[in-house]
């Protein structure tokens, strides 16, 4: 029976783990994406207002 819950422990670490791994990927992500349209907003500003 220790077995089984030494089982579901190390189950259950590996499963918060991924799931810390991925929600800070996520967050990582969409600051990447806020930075990438704010360079994109930049870009559009100077091309369309040079004369």
């Amino acid at each position: 029976m220790s077995s089984m819950v030494r089982v579901v422990i190390i189950n259950l670490i590996i499963i918060l783990t991924l799931l810390g791994i991925g929600i800070y990927g996520f967050v990582l992500f969409v600051k990447l994406a806020n930075r990438g349209i704010k360079a994109l907003d930049i870009y559009i500003d100077e091309k369309t207002n040079k004369p």
